[in-house]
């Protein structure tokens, strides 16, 4: 399993100087060189996941025509033939346009230091960010060998009012992550319209705040649902929420809570009882009312009932997953497993 540890450089004055001059540098000859081979497999893969928009639209056009541009400060890799970490003095040295610099020191907490002295392995990533120096080290850290059949599947469903709801009758509701972002933005369109040098500051400040809170939630929803899988033996089915951005057309007032939103899902109108389908049965965004069989849930949770459902029968039948296959064993983490998606559901073992 690859980990990133994220640690702080403290650099003095003049070393902050040189490591500036070399995020210049690269970024400046990448640039050049954008001009005379212009191709990325990032462009490729977001072209053909449809987040650049349709093949011929305005945007797509700008997309494909116009070579990368690197900003000055983009991050650069380092590997171990430019940069050596001295983790017991929390210190690294660096190459840089004036010549190898020695002696930068770096902060980080015991587990990371654990961390870095014992799966460390590949490159570094050298980061300039809000006036501060960090180094992104990759971690290849061993995991146990998991079980790759499970017992059932649990589904979630995925959506702005409630982050996550599970098939197991779990809501994880997203009013708190809501509320920060309304507050949020309300104060960037006050600070954007007072445009003073202080409330440029403040903008600056704060700009990356909400998307902070935002990582946190849900990365304590996502901990909470593995969990629960593995202490359950089951897999985890999500809906295939793939290029949504550019299927589902918002009227304006949507079009913000939707771009900011972290997942997206689909109307659901088939009931998790009987299987009857009808536009009807959604009678509101947060219930659920059969029209055949008289079934009454929470929308979101028969979503994720039906989630399951789907899931566990593409299961037997055999489909794959697209979910991201581990590690090969040789770097430290488990072989490819069997696992399923089809049709809006995209299903992995727990340990995905």
């Amino acid at each position: 399993m690859k980990l990133v540890v994220q640690v702080r450089l403290l650099p003095t004055p003049v070393q902050a100087a040189a490591l500036e001059a070399t995020l210049r540098a690269c970024n400046e000859a990448a640039t050049w060189v954008s001009q005379v081979a212009f191709a990325y497999a990032t462009l490729k893969a977001n072209l053909r996941a449809g987040r650049l928009g349709r093949p011929g639209s305005a945007r797509y056009r700008r997309a494909t025509q116009k070579p990368v541009a690197f900003r000055p400060f983009g991050a650069q890799p380092y590997d171990d033939r430019v940069l050596s970490w001295q983790i017991a003095d929390r210190t690294v040295s660096v190459w840089t346009t004036g010549g190898r610099m020695k002696n930068v020191a770096f902060t980080a907490s015991v587990e990371q230091l654990a961390t870095l002295a014992l799966y460390r392995r590949g490159e570094s990533d050298l980061v300039h960010r809000d006036g501060m120096w960090f180094l992104n080290a990759t971690c290849e850290v061993p995991e146990a060998e998991p079980n790759t059949e499970p017992v059932d599947f649990l589904g979630i469903d995925l959506g702005i009012v409630n982050i996550a709801t599970t098939s197991d009758g779990e809501i994880m509701a997203g009013r708190e992550l809501n509320r920060i972002r309304i507050r949020e933005r309300g104060l960037r369109t006050k600070l954007q319209k007072k445009n003073t040098p202080s409330a440029r500051r403040r903008l600056k400040k704060r700009r990356r705040k909400e998307a902070r809170r935002a990582r946190d939630i849900n990365h304590k929803i996502a901990k909470h649902v593995v969990a629960e899988a593995e202490r359950t033996g089951r897999g985890i089915a999500l809906e295939d929420l793939t290029g949504i951005r550019e299927r589902v057309r918002l009227r304006k007032p949507q079009r913000v809570t939707h771009s900011s939103w972290s997942f997206a899902q689909l109307g659901q109108f088939t009931c998790a009882e009987c299987g009857h389908i009808d536009r009807a049965n959604r009678v509101s965004q947060a219930w659920f009312a059969c029209r055949s069989c008289g079934f009454v849930d929470h929308a979101d949770r028969n979503g994720s009932r039906n989630i399951r459902a789907r899931a566990w029968e593409l299961w037997r039948r055999g489909a794959q997953s697209t979910a991201p296959a581990p590690p090969p064993k040789s770097a430290g983490g488990a072989g490819r497993k069997r696992s399923t998606t089809a049709s809006g559901a995209r299903c992995a073992s727990p340990s995905l």
